[in-house]
């Protein structure tokens, strides 16, 4: 628990300042190029004085053949950045402090040095090449100027609020739009996020239960997690924070999705025994799920990780809302019944709990 309390405070306090650093997004981005063709890419959760995926988006306009890259910010920035400085003219005394967007159509090398930069992309907006301009609203990806944008892009990328993410994700699918966004590991578990995995409209990308160091507007007094993040390079007196168990979601396709799992262990009832309450068997590791066994499995969390539709199906999850939120065919598929050591759903091998399982069948 510990090592969550950085994500634990920001959930409590409805912080949802964390801004992710450019090289997790280039270690990301790069298993996705080939989708960006000719698209209008929206960060709307994208302030440009501290955005790294606007950064990534404008450095990388032309090699990606963006076709516009749209960034809004919500009551400007908190966070005092130094890197994109932006011209209101007379408009705005400080224009941190308010909510805006930027449009960029074109990004050339103005100055001449033979690559493009943050400088090139100051420069286009600053001579009206580029659009910057204030939003009437507040920036709230739920306003109805946000949501105009949003029906422009087609394809969103962005670190979503940690505590909307519900609500963010509900918008994406609502509005059929394409999307990489970050995300606490444990959203898997969600109501409202499982049945978009078992339905596969969304997905794991590439990173999943990492620990990520991000900009945070509050300071960090955890000497484990201050250790952690001078190990990664950064100074954690500039509020720099550690955060565990955080995973890429996705419905853009890549190779990873793709790759079947390769199982080489058999089944025993000895070592695979049936839930209590379920009718199927118990599996501990991912790396454990038997090759020849055709029945319900239940595997840890982190299966989605692996996950090969092609491969396996999606069944439901054993969970404390189970008995609430499965359909009640699928309740009957799995011959649920209820167990004294049960919580609303929990799987229990010999009347103890076991941690989350996922239930998943091998595709034959």
């Amino acid at each position: 628990m510990a090592g969550n309390a950085n994500l634990h405070a920001a959930n409590a306090g409805k912080n949802d300042e964390f801004y992710t650093q450019l090289p997790d997004i280039e270690k990301e981005l790069k298993y996705y190029k080939q989708h960006f063709q000719g698209k209008v890419v929206l960060c709307n959760c994208d302030d440009p004085y501290e955005s790294n995926f606007f950064k990534y988006f404008a450095l990388n306009f032309n090699a990606l053949g963006l076709k516009k890259l749209i960034a809004t910010c919500y009551n400007g920035s908190p966070v005092s950045g130094n890197e994109l400085l932006l011209d209101f003219g007379d408009t705005v005394d400080d224009p941190k402090k308010i909510a805006y967007k930027v449009e960029i159509t074109e990004v050339t090398d103005v100055n001449g040095d033979g690559a493009v930069n943050l400088a090139d992309v100051k420069y286009l907006m600053q001579n009206n090449k580029n659009i910057i301009s204030i939003l009437k609203e507040n920036g709230d990806f739920r306003s109805k100027e946000s949501i105009d944008l949003l029906q422009q892009a087609d394809i969103v990328v962005t670190n979503p609020p940690f505590s909307l993410f519900r609500e963010y994700v509900a918008q994406l699918i609502k509005y059929d739009k394409k999307f990489l966004i970050l995300g606490n590991m444990n959203a898997i578990t969600y109501k409202e996020i499982f049945p978009l995995l078992k339905e596969n409209r969304l997905w794991i990308g590439n990173g999943f239960n990492l620990s990520m160091v991000f900009r945070t507007t509050y300071p960090n007094k955890l000497e484990a997690n201050r250790k952690y993040v001078i190990s990664k390079g950064y100074n954690p007196d500039d509020n720099y924070v550690k955060t565990p168990a955080i995973a890429w979601y996705t419905n853009l396709d890549l190779q990873k999705r793709h790759e079947e799992l390769i199982l080489y262990k058999h089944y025993t009832p000895e070592e695979y025994p049936h839930y209590d309450n379920y009718d199927a068997i118990n599996v501990d590791k991912v790396t454990d799920i038997p090759v020849d066994y055709d029945g319900i499995m239940g595997v840890p969390i982190t299966f989605m990780d692996k996950y090969n539709p092609d491969q396996f199906e999606i069944i439901w999850q054993a969970s404390g809302n189970t008995r609430a939120s499965a359909p009640k065919e699928i309740l009957t598929e799995l011959k649920y019944r209820a167990h004294e050591a049960d919580r609303g759903g929990c799987t229990i091998v010999h009347g103890e709990r076991t941690y989350g399982r996922i239930f998943i069948r091998r595709k034959k």
